[in-house]
């Protein structure tokens, strides 16, 4: 045991906090600068297979992502705490790699590196969670670690513009961008590995968590299949309209005015950060695991309807576009954040089941990413002809009904299946 992790064991819950959420929050941040700064180029080229340019190395990326959550069902349950570090720096080292590729090969063939990029990155979250699930400050942690993926978004996006800015070539921007982030990453994952596991009080109450093997998995997925099912539905779409507002925001944001403008890229979504990550901070002041999964069911409900609520304020010129975007992206991360870091975690602790979060984390995502996929496709090949603004409206009116229904579903499977005063 290493002194900083004796020094963890005996220190305050504040200051192990602090210390949990600054290096899972660095660690994470730093990931997105190997993934999302090339969705800041626009790469003008032939298109391939009927999609743009951008779009096919979207869509490359995307898929090379969903294969990494299915992979992650199997590596992220299964890992230990010490090969758990290992794996996060393995995976940033080969997705660097994947980046200086997509700088010498040609296009479209390095649309074959994108795909090898994302191949890695998928499994970063559930590898990072781990190191945070199971501990009565979980829901603190996990909210802190969801504002890195909506902040570095915007963020990262905005390191590739101002790249571009400088004259670095457009198909060497990502790699640059990424070895800008890639060293601090390394660090931060050496300090993140310093944690001590859940202590005995953590256990007593969110239930101990420990590797599952294949087993475990199927027995726990068919064991809960009723109230899983709409959970996972929901994610689907609201993957699929996450990931397509996040790789496509440049494209909105022009489409709507803010051309000259990419700052906006970053400074857009900090409101949303913040109020998206309000009832996660609320849910961890619930002891009471039952109580707190209907608080955040409330929360994803309101997230719904703000989303369908503020593209109808829109169309009729209410409110702006700068204020429908921020609203629509607060509604659907309202919903989206409680998935990465409360809900499952909470979850597992009410039905007191040896499991892990992490694992339905990632479970969820190897759903919802070949959503994204989808989403992707009926875009290019369903509706190609309909501009950017126009098909986002529908994604935001079709995430609000099935993530609504789902939700409503999933509340009155969990008043049945945990009844009062049993968490």
């Amino acid at each position: 045991m290493s002194f900083i992790t004796r020094s963890l064991t005996k220190a305050s819950p504040a200051v192990f906090s602090v210390y949990a959420l600054g290096a899972a929050f660095a660690t994470y941040f730093c990931m997105y600068g190997l993934r999302k700064p090339f969705a800041a180029g626009t790469y003008a080229g032939d298109p391939v297979f009927g999609l743009d340019l951008k779009t096919f190395f979207v869509t490359a990326q995307v898929i090379g992502y969903a294969l990494s959550k299915w992979l992650g069902v199997k590596f992220v349950s299964e890992v230990n705490d010490r090969r758990r570090g290992w794996a996060i720096v393995t995976s940033a080292l080969l997705a660097e790699l994947a980046l200086v590729g997509f700088g010498l090969v040609p296009a479209p063939w390095s649309a074959l590196c994108l795909a090898l990029n994302g191949l890695p990155l998928g499994m970063i979250w559930g590898f990072v969670f781990g190191y945070l699930e199971g501990r009565r400050s979980s829901d603190f942690l996990g909210a802190g670690l969801c504002a890195s993926f909506i902040l570095a978004s915007g963020a990262v996006k905005a390191v590739g513009r101002w790249l571009l800015d400088l004259g670095v070539p457009e198909p060497w921007m990502p790699a640059v961008a990424g070895l800008l982030f890639l060293l601090p990453m390394l660090g931060f994952t050496a300090l993140l590995a310093q944690l001590p596991p859940p202590s005995a009080d953590d256990v007593a109450a969110r239930t101990r968590r420990a590797p599952m093997d294949a087993q475990a998995r199927r027995a726990f997925i068919r064991q809960h299949l009723a109230g899983l099912a709409p959970l996972f539905l929901a994610y689907v779409a609201l993957t699929a309209f996450r990931d397509f507002r996040d790789n496509f925001a440049r494209e909105l944001w022009d489409a709507l005015g803010f051309g000259s403008a990419p700052s906006v890229l970053a400074w857009s979504e900090i409101p949303v950060a913040f109020g998206a990550l309000l009832p996660v901070v609320l849910a961890g002041t619930i002891r009471d695991n039952r109580r707190a999964l209907f608080f955040v069911h409330g929360a994803m409900l309101f997230g719904a309807a703000l989303v369908a609520g503020s593209t109808f304020a829109w169309s009729l010129g209410l409110i702006g576009p700068a204020a429908w975007m921020i609203s629509a992206g607060l509604g659907a991360y309202l919903a989206y954040v409680p998935y990465n870091c409360v809900l499952f975690d909470r979850l597992v602790a009410a039905l007191g089941s040896v499991a892990t979060a992490a694992f339905l984390i990632q479970f969820a995502d190897s759903l919802g990413y070949l959503g994204s996929v989808g989403l992707l496709f009926y875009k290019n090949f369903g509706q190609a002809s309909l501009p950017w603004v126009p098909f986002f409206v529908g994604a935001c009116y079709g995430l609000a009904a099935i993530g609504g229904l789902c939700w409503v579903a999933s509340a009155l499977w969990l008043r049945r299946r945990v009844p009062a005063g049993v968490t």
